[in-house]
């Protein structure tokens, strides 16, 4: 590896799935310009000493944890599943999480056949359960002290019980639309989970480490707007408290004094949760005019 090489940051993202699209749209609001050839799993970046792999997201604690690449982002279920195996196998310092982050939500859980009765934890002692995740569904049942076969099983987890391989299921749930087609229904939550950024646990040289905390500030800055919007209206100053109180997620709102009058203001504010027209019609109805609303791309603290 070049000295060029080795001061760039490299990212591991997964390469295909439900993370794909909104960890590259991240980087993308981040800054960062990228090229990517037909085929090519690996993203150059072109303004930003960046550059992305898109690897399989089960590679990607290992691939940060070995120092590999710098930093990743992967669903918690597979940083709580990773950092259990590493313990357990006494490798060495673990990656570090350092941001979660406001996409990929979804949870672990135990799933039964529709048909079949369940009557809590207790139920699951002496079961054999099918998943993907033997080292967070063991610990989940060790802190219940409920006794159950794991079934490690590495895909198609949902198909264990009708093959008569496990009895119930551990896996991945989203909106329990694959539950429901494969006859099951969710019965216990082991986990839940999001999108998540790690680091190397290995220190880097400076002129990296200053461009990581610039990324990391960047990302911040972008999840802090997701959703936000810039309001700005002029009101009456005597509706003052009430138009503040009708404002969502707002924090301090800037009065600032319209020419020619000292009985009305303009308000200016960024609202952190989402603004419904019933929200317009609220302050319209307080007495606001001149509502205007846009999006917000980017802030910093």
């Amino acid at each position: 590896m070049s000295a060029v090489q080795a001061q760039r940051i490299k990212i591991a993202i997964q390469k295909s799935g439900r993370l794909t699209d909104n960890s590259l749209d991240l980087i993308t609001r981040c800054g960062l310009r990228y090229s990517r050839g037909k085929d090519q799993l690996i993203c150059f970046g072109e303004n930003l000493p960046l550059d992305i792999l898109l690897v399989r997201d089960d590679d990607i604690p290992s691939l940060v944890q070995d120092d590999v690449c710098d930093l990743g982002i992967v669903g918690q279920n597979l940083i709580e599943e990773k950092r259990l195996a590493f313990a357990a196998s006494g490798r060495g310092t673990p990656f570090e999480q350092v941001m979660t982050l406001d996409f990929g939500l979804c949870r672990l859980a135990i799933a039964v056949l529709e048909e079949a009765t369940y009557a809590g934890p207790e139920s699951l002692r002496g079961r054999r359960i099918a998943t993907s995740y033997p080292f967070v569904l063991g610990r989940w049942l060790a802190e219940r002290g409920i006794a159950a076969e794991v079934v490690a099983q590495s895909g198609a987890v949902e198909i264990a019980p009708r093959l008569g391989r496990a009895d119930l299921i551990c896996d991945l749930v989203s909106t329990g639309s694959t539950l429901a087609a494969n006859g099951l229904r969710e019965v216990e939550r082991v986990l839940e989970s999001r999108a998540a950024l790690i680091r190397t646990p290995v220190p880097v040289a400076s002129e990296k480490a200053d461009w990581m905390e610039r990324l990391l500030v960047r990302m911040d800055g972008v999840q802090r707007v997701n959703g936000s919007k810039y309001i700005m209206l002029h009101a009456p100053r005597s509706a003052l408290p009430q138009i503040t109180k009708l404002l969502p997620g707002n924090e301090h709102p800037t009065i600032l004094p319209l020419d020619g009058t000292d009985e009305r203001v303009a308000l200016h504010a960024v609202c952190r949760e989402n603004v419904f027209w019933e929200t317009l019609e609220s302050l319209k109805a307080a007495g606001a005019s001149a509502i205007l609303v846009l999006p917000v791309e980017k802030m910093l603290a």
